[in-house]
């Protein structure tokens, strides 16, 4: 699942997921709308979610999640280079600095995606 407000971001990194890991990626435009998804129990196994985001940001959807499904794998990504050590603090499982290649991407999903 990718959670972005940027269209086009969220596009790139949706498609390159889809190939990367070979399944279909859902994306949402808010977070609020992504954990109303996965409170449903829908099957998301990992999360990428950028930081600053209307109605609450990536690291309150991160909360969220992580207290009801501490399995789930969180990424969080964001062009603040000062949220990499707040994303690890604050259970994060990676982080991808924006402006990311898509070799970065993939290098950290398939860490956790058995294929």
């Amino acid at each position: 699942m990718v959670v972005d407000d940027d269209t086009q971001i969220r596009d790139l990194t949706v498609t390159a997921l889809t190939y990367c890991v070979n399944r279909e990626v859902m994306s949402f435009e808010d977070p609020l709308s992504a954990w109303d998804y996965i409170q449903k129990g829908n099957r998301v196994d990992i999360v990428i979610s950028d930081v600053d985001m209307p109605q609450i940001d990536g690291f309150e959807l991160m909360s969220r999640v992580k207290q009801k499904y501490p399995e789930k794998i969180f990424i969080i990504m964001s062009g603040i280079a000062a949220y990499e050590e707040k994303s690890r603090v604050q259970g994060a499982n990676a982080f991808l600095a924006k402006p990311f290649g898509i070799n970065d991407l993939f290098d950290i999903v398939q860490h956790y995606v058995v294929a």
